[in-house]
Parts: C-alpha cells; sequence; structure tokens
C-alpha cells in the first residue's frame, strides 16, 4: 500500500490547549506523524510525495474568505499589539450573533469554532500539504489503486467550509471526497475517528451524493458536544444520507464492531463507487484523550471489516494521540486491510 506523506507537517507546531479552563501542552504534535510514518516504514510500505494539487480542490470545499482567513491571519495577528504568538480565540460567536466583523479578533472567532485550533506562522503551509496528502492519496485510488493511506497532519475532520476546530483547518477527507466526486458519481466517508466528524457532516449534510456515517464516543459529554446525534440524518436532498452512531463511553471493540456493521450495510446501500475512512487512533484504549476502548485486535478487525466490502479505498489520517501503542495500531490495521 502506497503512504502518501508530506513533512510541511512539521511547520505546525501547536502549543496551546485549553482543557477545562487551564493552558496545557497542545497534543496535536509532529510526532503524532513521525509516529505513524516509522510504523509504516517498518512494515515495508512505500512512501510517495503528495503533488501539488492547487488551491481549486480546496475552493471546492471551503469558502474563498475562510482560505484567506487562514492564508493571512497570523501575519496580521503578530502586528496586534500585545498579540500572542500563537492566534486563539478569545469570544466566539454564539447562537444568537451571527455578523462576520472586520477585526482581527473578531474574525479569529467568527472562523474558529474552539480554542483547540491554534494558527502558527507554519499552520496554513502545513494544512495545505495535508490536503495535498489526501488528495493524492484520492488520485492513487481514481487510477487504479485498490487502496491507499494519506497520512494527515493537522487533521481535518472538524473543520467546516468556514470554520477550523478541533485540531482541524482544513476538511482534508472532505477535499479529497468532493475531488473523487468530478470522477465518480456517488462516495462514502466512514468516520471511525474517536470525535465526531463535524466538520465532515456539516460539509455534506445536505447532498445525496456522498454519503457520511461516523463512529465515535457519545458526544452528550464529549467533543464536538453539540452535534453527532443519532437523530442527524441529513437535510434537504441529503435527507437519510448521514448516518450517526454514538458509542457509550468506554466501548470496547464489541460495541465498536457492531456499530460498524450497522454503518458497512448502510454504505452498502448507498451503492457508493468508492470510501473514503476517516482513520482516528484515538478510541483506543491506550490513547490520552479517548473515552473508547479498542484494542490493536479491534483495530485490525475494523480493517478487515472495511476492506471486505471490496470497495475502492482512501484512508485518511485524523485523530490518535502519543502512546506506546499508536504506530502497533497502524500497522496492524493496514495489514489487516491488505489481507483481504
Amino acid at each position: 500500500m502506497d503512504i502518501v506523506y508530506s513533512p510541511e507537517h512539521e511547520k505546525h507546531q501547536p502549543r496551546t490547549f485549553i482543557r477545562r479552563g487551564a493552558v496545557v501542552a497542545n497534543p496535536e504534535v509532529p510526532a503524532r506523524a513521525a509516529t505513524l510514518l516509522a510504523a509504516a516504514r517498518d512494515a515495508g510500505h512505500r512512501v510517495v510525495a503528495p503533488d501539488d494539487f492547487g488551491a481549486g480542490p480546496r475552493e471546492a470545499v471551503h469558502g474563498k474568505d475562510y482560505l484567506d482567513f487562514l492564508a493571512t491571519i497570523h501575519a496580521g495577528w503578530q502586528r496586534l499589539s500585545g498579540a500572542a504568538e500563537e492566534v486563539v480565540p478569545n469570544i466566539h460567536p454564539g447562537r444568537h450573533m451571527s455578523r462576520r466583523p472586520i477585526g482581527l479578533a473578531g474574525l479569529v472567532g467568527y472562523h474558529t469554532a474552539d480554542t483547540a485550533c491554534p494558527i502558527g506562522a507554519g499552520t496554513w503551509e502545513a494544512a495545505v500539504a495535508s490536503a495535498n496528502v489526501a488528495l493524492h492519496a484520492a488520485s492513487l485510488v481514481l487510477a487504479g489503486a485498490p487502496v491507499a493511506y494519506g497520512l494527515c497532519r493537522p487533521p481535518g475532520h472538524h473543520a467546516y467550509a468556514d470554520q477550523a476546530g478541533g485540531f482541524c483547518y482544513l476538511n482534508n477527507v472532505a477535499i479529497a471526497a468532493q475531488h473523487m466526486r468530478w470522477a465518480l458519481s456517488r462516495v462514502a466517508i466512514l468516520d471511525i475517528d474517536v470525535h465526531h466528524g463535524n466538520g465532515t457532516q456539516g460539509i455534506f449534510y445536505e447532498r445525496p451524493d456522498v454519503f457520511f456515517a461516523s463512529l465515535h464516543a457519545d458526544p452528550g459529554d464529549y467533543y464536538p458536544f453539540f452535534c453527532g446525534y443519532a437523530d442527524e440524518t441529513g437535510g434537504g436532498a441529503g435527507l437519510g444520507a448521514n448516518l450517526n452512531l454514538p458509542l457509550a463511553h468506554g466501548s470496547g471493540d464489541a460495541e465498536m464492531l457492531a456499530a460498524l456493521d450497522t454503518a458497512l450495510a448502510a454504505i452498502g446501500r448507498h451503492v457508493p463507487d468508492a470510501l473514503l475512512v476517516s482513520l482516528g487512533f484515538d478510541a483506543s484504549e491506550a490513547d490520552p484523550l479517548g473515552v473508547l476502548k479498542v484494542t490493536g485486535a479491534g483495530f485490525a478487525e475494523i480493517a478487515r471489516r472495511i476492506a471486505a466490502l471490496g470497495m475502492p479505498t482512501v484512508l485518511v489520517q485524523e485523530g490518535g494521540y502519543m502512546s506506546a501503542v499508536l504506530g502497533d495500531n497502524l500497522a496492524r490495521f493496514l495489514a489487516a486491510f491488505e489481507a483481504r
């Protein structure tokens, strides 16, 4: 299996993360990608660099105002008196306010869903490279590869069309899915990250041509809190093309696999021409952020069941934070997928 990877992700070096009011070290660190890359190389997979796909694929998913914001906000922020090195919001519009302001402090709140997506000097370049990684993996599959893995960092599935959030800036899997849609009639996205893929859901919620299914920890008391519930089934023309399968906190392999079977059956009924997987390993029993208890053997079985669909598949890396088993979980997943 080809592994698509860009070292440009190292330009994104977030420092801060606000958790329960405390400023702590950000867990979305470059070492995540280095660990995953080493595991893939040790398993014998070929690593390839992504092409530059230009602005077009990003603009097909994200609004121009938002893309311009991401590209320029850090430089503008540094010109503000007393501004911190990282761009972090101190205000959000909330549900009773919706106007887009012109001041930088207001724009940061408008275009970021939370405080978990600090923007540094190299964040934009890293995010662009991450989107290109996903696009290149999708292009390999469009060209006939049965599967390809995009080792994306920063991740993407919490990013909306006009808003960053949850460590995510550009929605890599959405950009790749839209790119594939130019050649294919229907695609499906399966999200197995421990967090609901709220940005991906938001982007495709009213579209019938992109089926979205997400397995995740119950959001009633877990990020993203405000969506990811079972009664969110799509809107407008996309009604019925969205499936959320929230899992009770503490769920392990059995519960995850049962939900996976439900999602795979729904994907099969959608009859997509290709499948994209938002691949998170933060559902691991060893993950420092996760609340689910999936084992390494569980991830391997997830891979086997996805591969059994026999669909052209793009794997797009999302979460999964530093633990002793992060690289092993990826290696087991890829090996099991290829053993189909």
